[in-house]
């Protein structure tokens, strides 16, 4: 095998004009894949060439964030014929890929990717967090990539006329019913602790969409299913957070899983759908209904952070909540965000940077659940709540209510740093040795299990 240079890639000097500047961009991130496909595949790389690797991917993302700080908004306008089209980010990551060579990994280059475990991957999904910050940053294509992503799912559309007709969608990893006027949708991630994986993520945003597009329904309840692990079986857990298992194995995609769970589901909840494509008030042209959460044993992670967006959260009086970042090493989706306006700035870093749980029974637990209650009270509570903010006047205000809180540019801003910061935490060292080490953990336990059986 060919040695790869020592000497650095010179930094790209850019132009100023779109064309020269895609071209001279796609030449230089070309000489860097010519640099990294002369190394060794990454798990079989010395330490020299890791160096090398990393070396090389600087120097491309210098060069991407060079072109993004002076073409973001030309290129998104390009991508979305000047606004008039709506380009769901999955889609736009890619046509910028075809468009712009060099900008973004290619379809190809992300497939093979997603072959690899996590630890044997080049952090392409690092430069695709680029990208989505830079357009997220902007103020008119960031709003634009927003509102597109608040649009009601292809999948959720075809649905819809069954759901209206049969009160009932039963997807993948989520069952959705109707009864009366509230929509109850029920995690079924059963043999992971309703853990979030890439599946679920999809489900919930169709489950969301249709409660949301159904006239019929005006509360939507989210809750737990029934889980088969040992520990709780036959319980109700409302979520165990991200898949650690997924994360390790390069099973978590930082477009579809980690950017699109908070563009997605997560937003609609706390903003509504938008329906109507035509300029006006948000209130004209969104679908907003108002969402009760019911823990019966824990929210952990993607849990909690699920919570934060929701207008009532009871919970069982033996039930806990916690945010663990900290253990995790990564960053807990838009809890930074959220989680302070609900127990101010000390007990938010508390539960953040040092991993604090949360019990039922703790006085802290009013500051993000509405009602504590007995196990057994948790159905009854429930339908008192669909009964409370079924009243007409419960929807406009909490569109009122989120406008005060969480005004979209502020979501988008947030977003925007989010963007750059989970992506390069998901190939951190520091994560990447703790979801081995849980791995190999889980996978001892599985061993004594099975010899024991």
């Amino acid at each position: 095998m060919t040695a790869v240079p020592l000497v650095p890639l010179v930094p790209l000097v850019l132009e100023g004009d779109l064309g020269p500047d895609t071209v001279l961009l796609t030449t230089y991130i070309q000489e860097g894949e010519e640099r990294l496909a002369a190394l060794p595949p990454a798990p079989d790389r010395s330490p020299a060439d890791r160096n090398r690797a990393a070396a090389v991917h600087a120097a491309a993302r210098r060069a991407r964030r060079a072109f993004l700080a002076r073409h973001t908004e030309t290129v998104y306008g390009l991508l979305t014929d000047g606004l008039t089209r709506s380009v769901r980010l999955p889609d736009l990551v890619y046509q910028a890929a075809d468009r712009f060579p060099g900008l973004v990994p290619t379809r190809d280059q992300m497939a093979a990717e997603r072959a690899l475990v996590q630890a044997h991957k080049e952090g392409r999904e690092i430069d695709q967090g680029l990208f989505c910050g830079a357009v997220l940053r902007s103020p008119t294509a960031g709003r634009h990539l927003v509102e597109t992503m608040l649009r009601p799912t292809p999948r959720a559309l075809a649905l819809l006329d069954a759901f209206r007709a049969d009160g009932r969608a039963e997807l993948d990893t989520v069952l959705v019913t109707r009864r009366g006027t509230a929509a109850h949708v029920e995690f079924r991630n059963t043999g992971r602790l309703n853990a979030e994986d890439e599946r679920l993520i999809g489900d919930l945003d169709t489950a969301v969409d249709l409660a949301l597009l159904d006239d019929a329904v005006t509360v939507g309840v989210l809750r737990g299913g029934t889980v088969d692990h040992p520990k709780y079986q036959g319980r109700r857990v409302f979520s165990a957070g991200i898949d650690l298992t997924d994360l390790r194995d390069g099973r978590i995609p930082f477009v579809e899983f980690l950017l699109g769970r908070e563009l997605g589901y997560l937003h609609k909840i706390l903003r509504g759908l938008l329906t109507d494509p035509e300029p006006g008030g948000w209130t004209e042209r969104a679908t907003s209904k108002p969402w009760i959460g019911a823990v019966d044993t824990f929210a952990i992670g993607g849990g909690m952070q699920l919570l934060l967006v929701l207008d009532h959260v009871i919970a069982g009086r033996n039930a806990y909540v916690s945010l663990p970042a900290a253990e995790e090493g990564i960053v807990p989706g838009l809890g930074n965000l959220r989680l302070t306006r609900h127990t101010g700035a000390r007990l938010a870093r508390q539960v953040v940077l040092g991993g604090r749980r949360i019990a039922a029974t703790d006085p802290e637990a009013r500051l993000v659940c509405d009602e504590i209650v007995p196990a057994h009270g948790v159905d009854e509570a429930v339908d008192r709540a669909v009964r409370t903010l079924s009243a007409p006047a419960v929807a406009a205000n909490r569109h009122m209510l989120t406008v005060a809180e969480e005004p979209l540019d502020l979501f988008r801003a947030y977003l925007a740093e989010f963007a750059v910061a989970q992506a390069e935490r998901a190939y951190a060292p520091d994560v990447l040795a703790k979801v081995e080490r849980r791995w190999r953990e889980r996978e001892r336990r599985r061993a004594v299990e099975r010899s024991g059986s």
